[in-house]
């Protein structure tokens, strides 16, 4: 916690009114959207530089009409639509976890807050308030996390979908060649 208070005071404000849960929520949405991005470079950089390679060797074969080219299509088809369809499914799990965690920070600050009541034995809002601040900012985060994710997905999912109906239509068109 000392290099989080050193470099990141704000940080560490926020993980003291979230709570442990929020702290998962951080680093699942850390992890989404390393892979996120990582989709994106795929999408933007990596798969063109693929499809290119793809055509190359494909233009390159003297045989395009035999079951063996037929077979060497499919399999440069193959891997690059492995490589398109790589973490979609990890990434809308993440954001379907995330709402789901603040909804468990909901619960233990709820918990918090009656636990609060039954030590003082009143309703003293400075005893329920740290309780009612776990609820709050955890709920935030798990929705906000989820929210921006989903939208991101979707976005990286479209390009993807696209970019499969351009490869399919890229092998059909060597196939007429």
């Amino acid at each position: 916690m000392g290099l989080i208070d050193t470099w990141l005071p704000w940080l560490a404000d926020l993980l003291e009114l979230g709570g442990p849960i929020l702290g998962l929520i951080l680093l699942i949405a850390f992890a989404m959207w390393t892979l996120l991005f990582e989709r994106i470079y795929y999408l933007r950089w990596e798969l063109p530089r693929q499809l290119r390679e793809a055509s190359h060797l494909w233009h390159q074969r003297a045989d395009k009409g035999s079951w063996y080219a037929g077979q060497f299509r499919e399999n440069l088809q193959w891997s690059i639509r492995r490589g398109l369809n790589r973490h979609f499914s990890l990434i809308a799990t993440m954001i379907k976890i995330c709402p789901l965690l603040g909804l468990l920070g909901t619960v233990l600050g709820m918990l918090e807050v009656f636990d609060a009541l039954a030590a003082t034995g009143s309703n003293n809002p400075r005893a329920m308030a740290a309780g009612v601040s776990k609820a709050t900012v955890s709920t935030l985060a798990g929705m906000v996390v989820a929210i921006f994710g989903l939208l991101a997905n979707l976005l990286a999912e479209r390009r993807a979908v696209s970019s499969r109906e351009q490869l399919a239509g890229f092998f059909s068109r060597t196939q007429e060649d």
